[in-house]
């Protein structure tokens, strides 16, 4: 009998057809949709939210294709996705009277579109807004499937709205601008994708790393396995919760060590701790066998570098993963692999198990 909550099971879709939708734009030379973009909605003011980074490096591809335009700039860094830099931006935004046929431009990684997607989604009850992501964890993951948020409390993404954007503009060229770090985060993602929805994918990737000259194509592989899950459950009232596979334990690690200065992790570095730990949960409740485990193991040990735990992180931990968007009045619910390429979500863990879990990958 298939597990609860499986891909398997014939009243849930399955990932057959892997494809892009329509509003998402993937291509070295696909700016000029962003200028078709604007100019086929006729938005009446037109403003774009950067950092440091993106200003420097991005905006000057991006100009050409813009029409008359006001800047937005905030820091960069999950640090700064809080309601104090909305307080700026929604501020920023009366002062330019953008009102709810005015569209925002989000040039920039995943902190510039969720949290730029939240503003505009809340702002005036709702303007438009368009993605064009810089990151490779942007481009394959946060940029598609309209969650929109921003951190609280130390909580990541703990608060957010569903808000699908006018346009998603994705250029890999813009890849060239990152250190390997943000690379191997967005890869993250990636692999996230081949373990719940392709086998043969991950089995042929595998052997081969990080070490890809064609990002191109894994990009729209990647965002196609996205979308298909979006466009079956927008809003995750189930099926697109597959997407949720290392997120559980993997945003408590985030959580976590970003109130621990100078062991702050990357988005992705946290997914990898968390697809390790729920890829463990997986054998545990018979679900994955430990062959399996062994080669998602010796894949992600062999691109990202070791977070040392201590028994008192791995407790603070599990506390956290109580907080989780996914879980359903006391109990933690995970999304879990019954097979390399296939998803079960809402299966309930403990925090013991979610310990049992993170002291697991600490002896790695």
């Amino acid at each position: 009998m298939p597990v609860e909550g499986s891909c398997l099971d014939p009243a849930i879709p399955v990932l057959n057809k892997i494809r892009v939708t329509e509003n998402i734009h993937i291509g070295r030379n696909v700016l000029p949709q962003l200028k078709a973009v604007l100019q086929n909605l006729a938005f009446s003011k037109v403003a774009v939210l950067v950092d440091e980074n993106t200003l420097h490096h991005c905006y000057p591809q991006v100009k050409p294709y813009l029409p008359a335009h006001d800047i937005i700039q905030i820091q960069s860094g999950e640090a700064h996705k809080t309601l104090q830099t909305c307080e700026y931006i929604w501020q920023r935004m009366t002062e330019l009277n953008l009102d709810r046929w005015s569209v925002l431009v989000n040039l920039g990684g995943g902190v510039i579109g969720d949290m730029g997607g939240f503003c505009a989604a809340t702002f005036k009850r709702g303007l438009y807004f368009v993605q064009v992501p810089t990151t490779l964890l942007a481009q394959v993951d946060a940029s598609v499937g309209g969650k929109t948020g921003i951190d609280f409390h130390g909580l990541k993404n703990h608060i957010g709205v569903y808000k699908e954007p006018k346009a998603v503009i994705i250029d890999p060229g813009f890849l060239s601008t990152l250190p390997q770090r943000q690379l191997k985060s967005g890869y993250a993602e990636i692999i996230k994708h081949w373990l719940i929805a392709d086998a043969a994918a991950f089995e042929e990737q595998r052997h081969i790393g990080l070490f890809t000259e064609d990002w191109d194509a894994l990009i729209r592989h990647s965002v196609g396995i996205k979308s298909a899950v979006v466009e079956a459950d927008p809003l995750e009232g189930g099926y697109r919760k597959v997407l949720n596979f290392g997120h559980t334990v993997g945003h408590a690690v985030e959580s976590y060590l970003m109130e621990q200065p100078g062991r702050e992790l990357l988005h992705g570095e946290a997914i990898a701790v968390g697809m390790l730990c729920e890829a463990y949960l997986s054998v545990k409740k018979e679900l994955l066998t430990r062959r399996e485990l062994d080669q998602i193991e010796t894949f992600l040990v062999s691109i990202y570098e070791k977070v040392k735990l201590t028994e008192e992180d791995i407790q603070s931990m599990a506390k956290l993963a109580l907080q989780d968007k996914k879980n359903t009045h006391t109990t933690i619910n995970c999304t879990l692999l019954q097979g390399i390429g296939k998803a079960v979500w809402d299966q309930p863990v403990t925090l013991a198990e979610i310990q049992e879990a993170l002291r697991y990958y600490q002896l790695l």
